[in-house]
């Protein structure tokens, strides 16, 4: 089996093609599975300047690791490594970075109380977005020291307090993928890029924004990238042949698929079902609140797989 640099945790782990992507499996960025990244993105990834690398790449790594302990897969490209890194998805404060630790704990046990090793812990900082085992270990005794945990080498058991903290906290459970497909036309390119992908990464979603060929910010629609998804927004504005085929692909998957279309063309649209009833909206903030609503709709939720 052919080996590589993990360019997110900095392991030599075994990788297998899967079309033009190479899946790495078992390093630390997922010590029990495995993440895709897109062949070409490596080495531009590789090439970055050495600061950006070390700001982004460990958040990456966890990005990563917090996925697939969740049982979803990740794939990626370079384009997207921007996106994750600045997604409010991501801690910041060292409490929010102890409430992840809490969360995997919680995961793993079945009851307060109940041991989890966590070995190696060297490699293990990214279970809490941390750049480095030092801030795991002070974030660690921090959580000791607030009788949410306790620890025993490597064995670490939530406390009653700490098992109702994690069965509180939602933010860390949920990182869901999500296809956005657009028509090539920049302003509505800009305008989910600055005001309606935020507001979805607020519900647990991580938007991908495809369109029908690469542009800044944006990536060609890709089918695997769209079967990875868990929900797929296809905007209708602009009556784009590849928006209805990419989601006609997704609803083939089982994938709930949210439809919308700038009001001005809702009576253009060449296709009439039921089944096909977009959110017809005249402003950007009327979409914005519009996705708001449905996005919080528990039936969505539901329908998730």
């Amino acid at each position: 089996m052919m080996k590589r640099h993990c360019l997110f945790c900095d392991e030599i782990v075994p990788i297998t093609p899967e079309g033009d992507y190479d899946r790495y499996i078992g390093c630390a960025c997922s010590p029990a599975g495995f993440y895709s990244l897109l062949r070409d993105s490596y080495e531009p990834i590789h090439s970055l300047p050495h600061q950006k690398k070390r700001d982004m790449l460990h958040l990456v790594s966890a990005y990563i690791r917090e996925l697939t302990d969740c049982n979803e897969s990740v794939t990626l490209t370079a384009k997207e490594l921007e996106t994750i890194v600045n997604s409010p998805r991501i801690p910041v404060s060292i409490e929010d970075k102890g409430n992840r630790l809490l969360q995997y704990l919680y995961r793993h046990s079945k009851s307060p109380g109940e041991s989890v090793v966590i070995h190696p812990l060297s490699s293990s900082y990214n279970l809490t977005y941390s750049p480095n085992l030092q801030e795991l270990v002070y974030i660690m005794d921090k959580l000791r020291s607030e009788a949410l945990l306790n620890r025993e080498g490597t064995a670490f058991q939530l406390t009653e307090k700490g098992w109702r903290e994690a069965e509180a906290s939602a933010g860390g459970k949920k990182i869901l993928p999500c296809s956005v497909l657009i028509s090539d036309e920049e302003d509505m390119r800009m305008n989910w890029l600055q005001i309606l992908m935020p507001k979805m990464e607020q519900y647990g979603y991580l938007p991908r924004l495809l369109t029908p060929k690469e542009t800044e910010n944006s990536e060609p629609y890709s089918l695997e990238l769209i079967g990875e998804s868990k929900l797929v927004i296809a905007d209708l504005t602009g009556q784009s042949p590849e928006v209805y085929f990419a989601a006609g692909y997704a609803l083939g998957l089982n994938i709930p698929v949210i439809w919308i279309i700038k009001g001005s063309e809702s009576n253009r649209l060449p296709v009439k079902s039921k089944e096909l009833r977009p959110i017809v909206w005249d402003t950007i903030e009327d979409l914005a609140v519009m996705l708001e609503q449905r996005l919080s709709n528990h039936e969505v939720m539901l329908r998730l797989p």
